[in-house]
């Protein structure tokens, strides 16, 4: 894993002017790569690459970059890792083709030059985000992995145009020219997170997953030639791989047989997990105890020699906590297990740290344990494996069969009825309705508890009130259903829900999991995952996201996905192979922090110093102060919403330092 930024010039820049903007942008991302930097200018045209190195395939300095090929026709920056660098070595040793190191960088450039990038990135298997130097034809050309694991901002900025890993890398040389695109924070405040392939900054973008951008370095094109999707403008990314794409053909070719189904996911996690524990550093997992993680630590003890390393968070508020079910299963696998359990002081202690990690504003509130579990795997490991995916691909999350189930009752009611049921449940507060459910489990005796029922019963209240499966998805995944109540004056950038508001995929379920795998997966759970363990230099891999298992989701019928009202059912078949059912079986709980009662009390002076501070001058003071009042009386539950105008005023206090 790396960091990796570069320069195309227009006019009036030197050689020694690219050199030093290079070497400040690789500078930005020491965290990203702090074994090694390298910046090469190329001596006949206005470009220049850079590069810092995490040092995990060939630590000798074979695998240093900027590389060139061998022809000396392609120059390459490199972040990720391609898993099957191996098999390809193997297969241009034999085509004639020698190798100076042992790197997957110098693989991947060498199958470049023998079969064309086109047919190289249907070729090799992995997660990446490079930049590549094409001397013969005089472009640069950007190219990102199938589903977005890594990132790659883009775009024009004082007459140049300018690539990086990070937008920090970006903003220490253009800060004078970059500013607040109002439209992609609109955009943050409903979602939590700015929607690709967009960013933070007016001109700045995102690449989206599976495309390749080619930029020519004369004449360097401008904005206005550009679009950020694909076909609407002379210069627009061209997808190589595609979710809908693999999603159409897979739902017209479906496997029927569950036995084969199960054989063939099994097959194909051995052997994408046996490609992805391949590192010349340590190497462990991530663990949390759920369906997941568990299945991802089950194969890779399976296929390993030796105790793997696991990795836990744990919380003391019970109804958050899943270490016991992790430690449990580490204890089943016999893995060396480590766990760590959250206080709201640590969250305290970290929080000043986020904007400095999280390049643009991120509201996901479990990026505070995701960020202390990477730092304590980061003292015995270099590189972990998650479960990420998962929920997104084999249909994991309770929104989607909610409000399926719901809809498909609801259709029968009338409309005023439906409203006025919606309101009357919202009438009662999301924390009496926890204290009712606390009751109930401990009059029943059941002693396993979910987190947030409240706000749950809230958000299916609000359900009740919409009339179309489209409609429920957004405000399912809205932190703010009208981000105008606090963000005025700007028109909310599009994301996938709006560009397609009805993929057609044969049921909503499918159609939400394609949203989600295109947006929600994106820029939530793969950003959260990538910045917290990039912060500490740690390598995370994502074996569930392997493209292969991609398509073959797709090929599972739903009753493969969701069952007798259990979610995930193909991936607990497998899970089974390796644990007993009794380790696995309990409600989802999910990766979540209880920032509701932090926020009244650890955090309350924190939040409310934000709350109250000059920055929030953008911002309806009016709205602001209300639900903080009524989050603090407990009359409603407004965390989410009050993490989101929290993260949005620390990025920008620290935009300002």
């Amino acid at each position: 894993m790396c960091g990796i930024a570069g320069i195309v010039a227009a006019t009036g820049w030197t050689q020694q002017a690219l050199q030093k903007a290079a070497t400040a942008m690789a500078a930005m991302l020491h965290h990203r790569g702090p074994d090694a930097q390298g910046v090469w200018v190329d001596p006949k045209r206005p470009l220049a690459l850079a590069h810092r190195r995490l040092s995990i395939q060939d630590l000798s300095p074979a695998g240093h970059q900027p590389m060139a090929s061998a022809s000396d026709r392609f120059h390459i920056v490199f972040n990720g890792e391609i898993y099957n660098f191996q098999i390809l070595a193997d297969e241009l040793r034999h085509l004639g083709h020698r190798f100076r190191g042992h790197s997957d960088t110098e693989v991947l450039l060498t199958a470049i030059e023998e079969w064309g990038l086109e047919e190289s990135l249907q070729r090799i298997r992995g997660m990446f985000a490079f930049g590549l130097w094409d001397k013969q034809s005089q472009e640069l050309v950007l190219c990102r992995d199938r589903m977005g694991e890594k990132p790659l901002f883009f775009g024009w900025m004082e007459n140049c145009f300018a690539f990086a890993s990070g937008l920090k890398a970006l903003y220490k040389v253009f800060h004078k020219t970059l500013s607040i695109d109002n439209d992609a924070a609109a955009a943050f405040f409903r979602f939590g997170y700015v929607p690709t392939p967009y960013a933070i900054y007016r001109n700045v973008f995102k690449l989206l997953p599976g495309t390749c951008l080619r930029i020519p370095v004369a004449p360097l094109p401008t904005v206005s030639d550009f679009h950020p999707l694909p076909g609407n403008a002379r210069f627009s990314p061209q997808p190589y791989w595609q979710v809908e794409t693999v999603a159409r053909k897979g739902i017209n070719n479906l496997i029927l047989d569950e036995y084969d189904a199960i054989g063939q996911l099994d097959t194909l996690l051995r052997e994408t997990i046996s490609q992805q524990k391949i590192a010349d550093v340590p190497i462990g997992v991530f663990l949390s105890g759920g369906v997941d993680s568990s299945l991802v630590a089950s194969v890779m003890q399976a296929v390993s020699d030796k105790p793997i390393s696991t990795f836990t968070i744990g919380f003391r508020e019970k109804e958050f906590d899943e270490a016991p079910y992790a430690h449990a299963i580490a204890a089943h696998l016999g893995t060396d297990h480590h766990e760590y359990y959250v206080s709201a002081s640590d969250g305290l202690d970290l929080i000043e740290d986020i904007p400095r990690h999280w390049d643009e504003p991120f509201a996901d509130s479990s990026q505070i344990p995701s960020l202390l579990v990477a730092k304590m795997a980061r003292k015995k490991v270099t590189v972990c494996l998650t479960g990420d995916g998962g929920d997104e691909l084999f249909c994991g999350y309770n929104r989607y069969f909610a409000a399926a189930a719901l809809f498909s009752r609801l259709q029968r009611l009338p409309h005023w009825l439906r409203q006025f049921s919606g309101k009357t449940v919202c009438t009662i507060p999301p924390r009496t309705w926890q204290s009712a459910y606390t009751l109930l489990k401990h009059l029943t005796g059941n002693s396993r508890t979910q987190a947030n029922v409240g706000l749950k019963i809230h958000k299916l209240a609000g359900l009740l009130q919409l009339d179309t499966m489209h409609a429920a998805y957004l405000y399912l995944m809205s932190y703010w259903q009208k981000p105008g109540d606090i963000f005025t004056h700007a028109q909310e950038a599009a994301s996938i829900i709006d560009r397609q508001p009805n993929p057609d995929l044969g049921h909503f379920i499918n159609d939400a999991m394609y949203w989600d795998q295109l947006g929600y997966l994106i820029d939530d759970n793969l950003v959260k995952g990538d910045r917290a363990s990039m912060a500490v230099s740690l390598e995370a891999r994502l074996p569930l996201l392997d493209h292969r298992i991609v398509e073959l989701s797709w090929r599972l019928p739903l009753t493969m996905k969701y069952r007798d009202g259990q979610s995930k059912w193909l991936l607990r078949q497998v899970l089974y192979r390796y644990v007993t059912k009794a380790l696995i079986e309990r409600p989802k709980m999910g990766f979540s922090v209880p920032i509701g009662d932090w926020l009244k009390g650890p955090l309350k002076n924190w939040a409310e110093d934000l709350l109250h501070s000059k920055s929030t001058s953008e911002l309806n003071k009016q709205n602001i102060q209300r639900i903080w009042r009524q989050h603090l009386d407990g009359s409603n539950d407004h965390s989410h919403k009050l993490w989101t105008l929290c993260m949005w005023l620390m990025w920008l206090q620290h935009q300002k330092q």
